[in-house]
């Protein structure tokens, strides 16, 4: 199935990512824990590759691309 990523421009979207980039280690045990990684933001792109979103951190715009082959879910707003 192919989605029509241009009905959601605009829209609020989480995107989980396959990718665990979040590693924190835990106090009491010493040992790493691998955090369930997403990014949140206003869909403004959708291009052949992925996803373009914009965000903010810390008080500054950000734009993030997401390629298609590092999303395990959307959630859409």
């Amino acid at each position: 199935m192919k989605l029509d990523w241009n009905q959601f421009k605009g829209k609020n979207i989480n995107v989980t990512m396959h990718e665990n980039y979040g590693i924190v280690m835990d106090d009491k045990s010493g040992t790493p824990i691998y955090e369930i990684v997403f990014k949140s933001g206003v869909l403004t792109g959708a291009y052949d590759e992925g996803l373009l979103i914009d965000s903010q951190r810390d008080g500054t715009n950000i734009r993030i691309f997401i390629p298609y082959q590092s999303i395990k879910c959307v959630e859409f707003f």
